[in-house]
């Protein structure tokens, strides 16, 4: 249950990130020529929400990691790569 819910947590940043990156990439006018103020904090609200969706998503990824650890390993010993790994 713990892994499922960290999987679709995972993928809702996930969207939320590709969302927020697309939209200040593609759809917002880039620079500053002192002009499209409104447009201009669209972009800083979207930064800011792009910027912290991606630590959570990185701290998701480092759950998931943890969560997935005895397999990691199991298959890093199966295929003789233990790397040190106990």
């Amino acid at each position: 249950m713990t892994l499922w819910a960290v999987n679709i947590v995972s993928f809702i940043l996930f969207l939320v990130l590709a969302v927020t990156g697309l939209i200040n990439w593609l759809l917002i006018p880039g620079g500053f020529r002192g002009e499209g103020g409104f447009m201009i904090s669209v972009r800083h609200f979207l930064r800011g929400i792009h910027e912290w969706t991606a630590l959570l998503f990185i701290i998701a990824v480092v759950i998931h990691l943890i969560l997935h650890w005895p397999y990691i390993r199991a298959n890093l010993k199966k295929h003789g790569l233990n790397l040190g790994v106990k």
